[in-house]
């Protein structure tokens, strides 16, 4: 081959490994939050795996083996599930034909995004939150994390990847990167003020803590509750300086959230975006605070709740007799 057909080779991308071009996207801007990467690196890890391993040359790939590798791997969960691995994968192909000019497959259309049913109930309503948030067998690292979820709206994902040096204590905020790579602020009150100082005492917030002792200063703010293995060992800006314990994930978040609260992260973030639709916060206000960008995702979720629904039926009631 010539100088110069290797170079036509390699600009088409004829040469690049299926571990070439998953190295290069999982290093791109829009998989930096921490909780993004680590879910596109399984989805496109194991989406590989399936293909026949890291060593093979991309161009080799077919359309109809990427769907096949989606349905063994997939096929058989949630539509969430398939959806969102199914978008992790497409979102990684599309950066190598769109980007890098390479020759690379793509999803086919026969692996199409499936239905997810709407589910109108996951709004809880405000008292039962207060309820549950106010139970005295809640860890401090649960109570903090769960009212700081429903104070600011924010994802999980993102509340999760703050450090203790982002936060702004004296104005109830902090800055974190949005999903598509922004940097927006998120906004607690008095709950989330009075647990954040507790939290970052030594050690870790116990009552055994002196209120003037040593507090963390940086590294993650929700700490895992074990030193990690050196083999599960994550880079230095995941792992408290002070502790030596890492960031909390979201799977272990979701399992314990399911079994202090019976609920998942997102009903939390859902339910206080339909408890502001509920004291007729104008949408663009709540959209703001949510921080969605699509006006009709944003009134999926401010939906009324059953409490608001049962409150106005009495404005249908019968005249009351006054003899």
């Amino acid at each position: 081959m010539t100088a110069a057909a290797a170079k036509v080779t390699a600009i088409r991308g004829a040469g690049a490994t299926l571990a070439d071009a998953a190295d290069e996207f999982l290093a791109t801007h829009r998989v930096a939050n921490p909780n993004t990467h680590r879910a596109y690196a399984s989805a496109v890890d194991r989406t590989i795996a399936a293909l026949g391993g890291r060593d093979r040359l991309l161009a080799d790939v077919a359309d109809a083996e990427i769907g096949d590798a989606l349905t063994l791997l997939w096929g058989g969960c949630a539509p969430a599930t398939w959806n969102r691995n199914r978008a992790a994968v497409s979102s990684w192909l599309t950066w190598c034909q769109a980007k890098k000019n390479w020759v690379a497959p793509s999803v086919p259309a026969a692996a199409e995004r499936r239905r997810e049913n709407v589910d109108h109930t996951k709004a809880v309503s405000k008292t039962t939150i207060e309820r549950l948030l106010s139970r005295r067998d809640l860890p401090l690292r649960e109570k903090t994390l769960y009212r700081m979820l429903y104070e600011t709206a924010a994802r999980a994902a993102e509340i999760l990847s703050l450090n203790v040096e982002d936060l702004d204590l004296e104005n109830r905020r902090a800055p974190l990167r949005s999903k598509g790579g922004d940097v927006e602020w998120v906004y607690w009150d008095a709950g989330t003020a009075r647990l954040l100082p507790r939290l970052l005492r030594l050690p870790d917030g116990h009552a055994g803590a002196h209120p003037d002792g040593p507090v963390r200063t940086r590294g993650p703010l929700f700490l895992a509750e074990r030193k990690p293995v050196p083999a599960r060992r994550p880079g230095p800006e995941h792992i408290c300086p002070l502790t030596g314990r890492p960031r909390l994930g979201y799977n272990r978040v979701r399992v314990l959230m399911e079994r202090y609260l019976g609920l998942d992260p997102h009903q939390l973030r859902h339910s206080a975006a339909t408890h502001l639709g509920e004291q007729k916060v104008p949408l663009q206000l709540i959209m703001a605070k949510t921080r969605h960008k699509n006006p009709r995702t944003a009134m999926r979720y401010t939906r009324p709740g059953a409490e608001a629904v049962a409150e106005i039926t009495g404005i249908l009631a019968p005249p009351r007799r006054t003899h």
